[in-house]
């Protein structure tokens, strides 16, 4: 056991008056944080790019609210546990919106590895060792990095797609969700 961990989200959308007449849809930023990244905080745009940039970036934010407003009660997070085992860092945290849990996050890496794809089977035999049938499939991320260099905003990409899965699964009951 080593400590805690914590990563939220806070979801962005463009504000009205910046969509203008033309029938432009409105697009989503989210803005993140990442305890293992206690500077930084990253703003990942929908199917964009994402944005590192220093903590003050939040008061930015509110200084571009007449481009893009808080979706309020949308904040989610993860929190929890952080183990090291050998080479391998296990995180397990609870998945929150507001004041109930929606679900159950696990981010495991290979700590000696930088490219994904070189690691994958290793990653699954392991994660295959406690999760059993619900080890999950290859990240989207891998199939877009290849062989390049895993960075942190790869791992917030990640946390991304897996809180935008649990806020569609709002309307199915708790016993519903693994």
């Amino acid at each position: 056991k080593q400590g805690t961990f914590c990563v939220d989200c806070e979801t962005y959308h463009t504000a009205a008056s910046t969509i203008g007449s033309q029938g432009q849809t409105g697009k989503l930023m989210y803005v993140m944080h990442n305890s293992e990244y206690p500077l930084s905080c990253f703003a990942l745009f929908e199917n964009g790019p994402c944005l590192i940039a220093d903590a003050n970036f939040d008061i930015l934010m509110v200084k571009l609210k007449g481009f893009f407003q808080n979706a309020k009660a949308n904040k989610i997070e993860s929190r929890g546990t952080r183990y090291q085992y050998c080479d391998f860092l296990v995180k397990v945290g609870t998945v929150t919106m507001g004041p109930s849990a929606r679900g159950i996050s696990v981010e495991v890496e290979y700590c000696p590895c930088v490219i994904a794809n070189d690691c994958w089977n290793l990653l699954l035999e392991f994660m295959q060792s406690f999760m059993g049938n619900h080890t999950p499939g290859v990240p989207s991320v891998f199939g877009t990095k290849h062989d390049s260099i895993y960075s942190p905003s790869d791992t917030m990409g990640q946390y991304m797609e897996l809180f935008n899965k649990i806020r569609k699964q709002q309307a199915v009951p708790v016993a519903g969700i693994r």
